[in-house]
């Protein structure tokens, strides 16, 4: 088994603790009315804590899927939220588990800048396949400006 880490950042106009909110706690409203091809989010196991199973389902390339993600770890105190990919079509034949480690900080002009690392345990002595990686980032890219444009759009949200 290997383990491969890589980092990344994101910058948004919206305010660290408002789109923490969006993204943590009201995830399961706010996701699927902000992500297009997001049909649902749903707890599946758990109260939404640590250890909580979510259910998203989507639609790609016309078929219904899904990925589960589970929630390692919640820190509003200082925006994190860490949580692994454990099921579904998120996970490549060859990865035993994809962690990501995420946190918003301040950004300029009261935005904020997401900061992710992102961990993949291949099984065996398999390598991440870069492609997959690519089109992973630009997935991971994609849905956050889709908060930030949802959370622009409607002011009124807190």
């Amino acid at each position: 088994m290997g383990i491969f880490t890589f980092e990344d950042e994101s910058t948004s106009t919206v305010a660290p603790a408002k789109l923490y909110k969006a993204l943590v706690a009201d995830a399961n409203i706010i996701i699927p009315k902000a992500v297009e091809a997001i049909q649902s989010v749903e707890n599946v196991e758990g109260n939404g804590g640590p250890g909580t199973i979510k259910k998203l389902t989507f639609i790609e390339d016309g078929e219904t899927k899904y990925v589960l993600h589970k929630i390692e770890e919640i820190d509003e105190a200082n925006l994190g939220y860490n949580y692994s990919i454990v099921g579904g079509v998120g996970l490549p034949d060859t990865v035993e588990k994809i962690t990501f480690e995420t946190k918003l900080v301040e950004g300029v002009n009261g935005g904020s800048i997401g900061k992710v690392t992102i961990k993949i345990e291949t099984k065996g002595d398999a390598k991440p396949n870069e492609q997959e990686g690519k089109a992973a980032k630009a997935r991971g890219d994609a849905f956050f400006k889709a908060i930030e444009t949802y959370l622009s759009a409607h002011p009124d949200y807190n």
